[in-house]
């Protein structure tokens, strides 16, 4: 079997909650990160566990976003600031609600990049700093 994604429509992505976004992109954000660490480290799986916690928390996508936010385009920003700004149905235990706003928001504009298929901009966001 041979995994392949199919893109959705920009428009239809686009109607999508920011919060059904972030829980895509919160999925496509760890895979990310576990890659990444796989990949350019030696760590055994208790300490890739460890760092991967670290990356993923709301804390660590909060200090991520505002490397990446200037970078941003316009239709992105605007994927963030929906994701930053909507009702979610739960709270952070670990970290301010402006953390876990701006983590939503990041994990909205990955799940939104993700699904129309633009998976090589998210390398280009991503990769071209360290995680």
């Amino acid at each position: 079997m041979e995994f392949q994604h199919i893109p959705v429509e920009t428009e239809r992505a686009k109607q999508m909650s920011p919060v059904v976004l972030a829980f895509v992109g919160d999925a496509v954000y760890t895979l990310l990160v576990r890659r990444q660490l796989a990949l350019s480290s030696g760590y055994k799986t208790g300490e890739l566990n460890k760092q991967t916690a670290l990356l993923v928390s709301a804390h660590g996508q909060s200090e991520r976003i505002d490397r990446l936010l200037p970078r941003l385009t316009e239709e992105e920003s605007e994927i963030f600031r929906r994701g930053r700004n909507a009702k979610k149905p739960t709270k952070s235990k670990n970290a301010s609600p402006a953390e876990y706003a701006r983590s939503t928001g990041l994990e909205a504009v990955v799940g939104f990049l993700y699904l129309t298929g633009r998976t090589e901009r998210i390398e280009e966001l991503f990769f071209g700093e360290e995680p």
